[in-house]
């Protein structure tokens, strides 16, 4: 299971964030400020992605960008953040940012960047293009095509119940897992069989 770490000062945000990421899968570390992203921490807690605000009460986030592009080259980076002129965008892009996304932010499209981050550096996770009989699936654009290349529609409960069974090609997915990826609750088959 992936792990990321989330760095935002807004308490209400990094709380959304992580039930929304946890309901997905994902082992979610957070932060509010500038202590959270030091070499000591990221070597203690190991992410595998890094979401980081650049308005930090404490350092700023494109000095934390530049300490960990040397410190740890290889982590991606995805700056999320309110600051929406261009010219920060390319500066922190240019800082090795793997991603830039403005806040306010539509969930499903924060969730395939971050996908799509993972897959860019990592170059492992999911494949970002599926063929599955005669569909393709394409997880970076979230399109579905059928062979006349007409486009499928699929609901968000779809999407990730696809993603799941994507990321566990020729084996079965434990009812669990697909249970935690749609409603984020580990001990739904606890309750239900009592």
């Amino acid at each position: 299971m992936p792990k990321i770490l989330l760095i935002d000062d807004e308490p209400t945000l990094l709380r959304t964030l992580s039930m929304n990421l946890t309901a997905r899968g994902y082992d979610v570390e957070t932060g509010p400020d500038a202590s959270a992203a030091t070499v000591h921490e990221i070597d203690r807690i190991r992410p595998d992605l890094l979401v980081l605000d650049l308005g930090l009460p404490d350092k700023d986030g494109m000095q934390i960008l530049r300490e960990l592009r040397t410190t740890h080259p290889g982590l991606p980076i995805v700056i999320l953040s309110a600051r929406i002129e261009s010219h920060v965008k390319a500066a922190a892009l240019d800082l090795g940012a793997t991603d830039y996304i403005t806040k306010p932010f539509c969930m499903d499209d924060l969730l395939a960047r971050l996908r799509s981050a993972m897959r860019r550096v990592n170059g492992a996770a999911a494949v970002p293009i599926a063929r599955v009989g005669d569909l393709t699936v394409n997880l970076d654009a979230l399109t579905v095509t059928d062979s006349n290349a007409t486009e499928i529609h699929l609901t968000p409960t779809e999407w990730r119940i696809l993603e799941v069974l994507l990321t566990h090609p020729r084996s079965p997915v434990p009812a669990q897992e697909l249970l935690t990826a749609l409603r984020g609750d580990r001990n739904t088959e606890s309750k239900d069989s009592g």
